[in-house]
C-alpha cells in the first residue's frame, strides 16, 4: 500500500508503453515489501531535461532512461558518473541533494548477466566481436575493455560509424596506448578468433530484419550472447545452440542493469532469480 511517504521512481522513453521495466521494478518493490512506485513515464523528444528536473522537485528518488533521451540524459546532468563518461549515454538518474546524477548500468548488467548465464566465464579469454556501433555496443565494450578483455572489433555496416565509436573507446580508456591496440574495426566478423560474439544490433527482434550470419567458423569454445529479448530465444541463439555453442539471451541483461538503480532509488540490492525471470518473460514472445 502507498502512503504519502512513498519511494518514486520511473523509466522515461517516447514511446514506453513497450518498456518490461515496470513489471521487473514492480515486482521487486512487492518482493521486498517497499512502500513505493516505479512508473512509465512518456516524454517527447526535446523535452527530457525540463520533465527530469520538475520529477526532481517532485520527489522522485530517480529514474531509468530509455530510447530516445539517452544522450539527453548525459547532457542534462549536474554529474555524470565514469560508467556514464565511458558509455556516452546514461540510462540511470539519481536525484541527490539537489543534483541530477547520470551513470550507466548498461554494460554492468552485460556482464553480471554474461557471469550468471556463462558460469566460469573468463573475460580474458579471447577476442571479443561486437556486432553493431550504438549506445548499448559502447557501453557494452567499454565494459569488456575495463574488466580486462585482451581484443575487441567492432563490425557494423556504417564503418564511418564504427570508426567513430572504436576512437571514442580509445578516447575513453587509460591512454596509455595500450587501450588503443586492444581495438579494433572490421567490415566483416572475424569469427575464427572469436572467443565472445555479442549482437548489440535490433536485426532479429520482433519487427525487425533477420540478423544474417554464418556461425561454422567460431570455435567450439565461443560464447554468443544477443542483447535482443524480444523475442527470448532469437535465431542467433537457435543457431548458436545447434552448434553446440554457450548462449547467453538478452532478458538478464534487462534484469541485472536495473539492479544498481533500484538500489539507489529503494535502498535494497534486488536479486535475479528464476522466479523473477519467470514473470518478466510472461507478456515476452518465446520466438519470432
Amino acid at each position: 500500500m502507498l502512503t504519502g511517504k512513498a519511494k518514486l521512481a520511473g523509466v522515461i522513453g517516447w514511446p514506453v508503453g513497450h518498456s518490461r521495466s515496470p513489471r521487473l521494478h514492480g515486482a521487486w518493490l512487492e518482493r521486498y515489501g517497499i512502500d513505493g512506485a516505479y512508473v512509465p513515464l512518456a516524454v517527447p523528444p526535446g523535452r527530457l531535461e525540463e520533465v527530469v528536473r520538475a520529477l526532481a522537485l517532485a520527489g522522485f528518488r530517480g529514474a531509468n532512461v530509455t530510447i530516445p533521451h539517452k544522450e539527453d540524459a548525459f547532457r542534462a546532468c549536474d554529474v555524470v558518473e565514469e560508467s556514464a563518461r565511458r558509455a556516452g549515454a546514461v540510462n540511470t538518474l539519481v536525484f541527490e541533494d539537489g543534483q541530477i546524477i547520470g551513470g550507466n548500468t548498461d554494460g554492468w548488467g552485460f556482464l553480471e548477466n554474461l557471469r550468471e548465464q556463462v558460469p566460469g566465464w573468463d573475460v580474458t579469454a579471447g577476442t571479443a566481436v561486437i556486432l553493431g556501433a550504438g549506445g548499448a555496443a559502447r557501453a557494452i565494450a567499454a565494459a569488456l575493455l575495463d574488466a580486462g578483455c585482451p581484443r575487441l572489433v567492432i563490425v557494423n555496416r556504417n564503418t564511418a560509424r564504427a570508426e567513430a565509436l572504436a576512437a571514442a573507446l580509445r578516447q575513453g580508456g587509460a591512454g596509455d596506448g595500450e587501450e588503443a591496440g586492444r581495438i579494433r574495426v572490421a567490415a566483416a566478423p572475424p569469427l575464427a578468433e572469436a572467443a565472445l560474439l555479442v549482437n548489440t544490433t535490433p536485426l532479429g527482434m520482433q519487427g525487425q530484419p533477420p540478423l544474417e550470419i554464418d556461425l561454422s567458423p567460431l570455435p567450439d569454445t565461443a560464447v554468443v550472447a544477443d542483447i535482443v529479448y524480444v523475442p527470448l530465444d532469437t535465431a542467433l541463439l537457435r543457431a548458436a545452440r545447434a552448434r553446440g555453442l554457450r548462449v547467453v539471451e538478452g532478458l538478464g541483461m534487462l534484469l541485472h542493469q536495473g539492479r544498481p538503480g533500484f538500489q539507489r532509488w529503494f535502498g535494497v540490492l534486488p536479486e535475479v532469480d528464476a522466479a523473477l525471470r519467470t514473470h518478466v518473460a510472461a507478456d515476452i514472445p518465446r520466438e519470432g
